[in-house]
C-alpha cells in the first residue's frame, strides 16, 4: 500500500469513502465501521444508504493541514 503524502492529501475530492478515511487515520476496517456506527469516528461522518463518507475538510483539519483542498 503507498504511503499518503501532503500531495495527495490536497488534491482529495470534498469526501471520502469512510475506509479511505480510515487509511489516512491508520485505523482498521472493523474498528472504523465500529466508530461510525457508533457515531464515535474521528471525524464528522455522514451515511448514505449504507455507505459512510467524510468531508474532506474536517480530515484535514484534525490532521492539522494547513493546506486547502483545490477547487
Amino acid at each position: 500500500m503507498k504511503d499518503i503524502t501532503l500531495r495527495d492529501l490536497q488534491d482529495l475530492p470534498p469526501t471520502l469513502d469512510l475506509m479511505t478515511a480510515a487509511r489516512i487515520l491508520g485505523i482498521g476496517r472493523t474498528k472504523a465501521y465500529e466508530l461510525a456506527k457508533k457515531d464515535e469516528f474521528p471525524v464528522r461522518t455522514i451515511r448514505i444508504g449504507d455507505l459512510y463518507r467524510v468531508f474532506s475538510t474536517d480530515l484535514l483539519r484534525l490532521l492539522g493541514s494547513d493546506a486547502s483542498i483545490p477547487r
